[in-house]
C-alpha cells in the first residue's frame, strides 16, 4: 500500500524527520523529540516499519574519504525498450558495484546513471567493460560531475 506522507498524523512525520537525520537515536531520545513516551514511540515506529515506510537503517559513508570522488551521469539509449529488455537491464544494473543510482528516465534516452569510482581511468574501463556491456545498450553520453553541490540523501517531506 503506497501511502502520502500528508496522510501521516504528526507524530508519525515527526518520527520519520528525526529519523532521517539521525537514524541511530534512541527510542527514549526519539519519544522525547517527538513528544510521546517511549512505548507509543515505540509501537509507531515499528508500524512504520512493518508498513514498508521505514524500509531499513544503514550508514552514511563519505565515498571521497575513501578516494571514490570521481562522479559521471550517463544517459543511456537501449535498442529494445519491451519490458523483458529493460528487466534484464534492470538485473544486470544491479550486478554493476560501480553504478550508484540508476534511474528510468522519460526522455529522449531511457535511463540515467550515476557511477562513482577513483578517477577518470577508472571510469573509463568502467565504461568499456561494464556499461557499454549492459544488454540492450545502443549508447551512451557522459557527463562529469565537478562538484556535489548538495548531496544528502534525506527525505525532505516538508
Amino acid at each position: 500500500m503506497q501511502m502520502d506522507f500528508s496522510q501521516l498524523d504528526r507524530f508519525d512525520q515527526a518520527i520519520l524527520n528525526v529519523l532521517g537525520g539521525e537514524g541511530r537515536i534512541s527510542i527514549a531520545d526519539l519519544a522525547r523529540r517527538i513528544g510521546l513516551s517511549k512505548s507509543p514511540t515505540q509501537t509507531r515506529l515499528k508500524r512504520l516499519e512493518a508498513e514498508g515506510v521505514i524500509t531499513g537503517y544503514r550508514a552514511l559513508v563519505d565515498p571521497v574519504r575513501l578516494g571514490l570522488d570521481h562522479v559521471a551521469f550517463v544517459e543511456v539509449r537501449l535498442n529494445d525498450t519491451r519490458e523483458n529488455a529493460l528487466t534484464t537491464f534492470n538485473a544486470a544494473v544491479a550486478r554493476v558495484p560501480e553504478i550508484e543510482q540508476a534511474h528510468m528516465i522519460a526522455s529522449n534516452f531511457d535511463y540515467l546513471l550515476k557511477i562513482r569510482t577513483r578517477s577518470m581511468t577508472e571510469y573509463r574501463m568502467v565504461l568499456a567493460e561494464k556499461i557499454s556491456t549492459l544488454p540492450n545498450v545502443a549508447s551512451t553520453s557522459t557527463y562529469v560531475a565537478m562538484q556535489a553541490v548538495k548531496d544528502d540523501g534525506a527525505l525532505a517531506p516538508e
